[in-house]
């Protein structure tokens, strides 16, 4: 059996954490160590999936429904609407917690942006 995730356990309320919004099978929080002005996480209630390519594989509808909510979240949080969704997929990627999520980032990012 797998250990919850760091995840789950604040999902579960064994570890605190600050819940901004939720739906029946999705979450947010504020990333505790943001790399920009919103960095917000929108993460599945589910653990089954560590990864975004296994999510796509394995429930393709739950993950438009994450990019739904995180463009909703988007809105909600930042000036204009405007957001960056990343993805980080294996440790070599930066990847620390194998439960997939999504990074929201906005928020004045042009002035720091790479890539377009």
């Amino acid at each position: 059996m797998t250990e919850p995730s760091i995840f789950t356990r604040i999902l579960t309320g064994e570890i605190p954490g600050e819940i901004i919004a939720e739906t029946d099978s999705l979450f947010a929080l504020r990333d505790i160590a943001p790399q920009a002005p919103v960095h917000l996480l929108v993460i599945p209630k589910t653990q089954e999936y560590r990864s975004v390519a296994e999510l796509a594989a394995g429930d393709p509808a739950l993950l438009a429904e994450l990019i739904a909510f995180a463009e909703k979240l988007a809105a909600e949080h930042t000036d204009d609407g405007d957001f960056r969704l990343v993805f980080n997929t294996g440790a070599n990627a930066g990847q620390s917690v194998f439960h997939v999520h999504a990074h929201v980032l906005g928020g004045g990012l042009n002035e720091r942006s790479v890539g377009a």
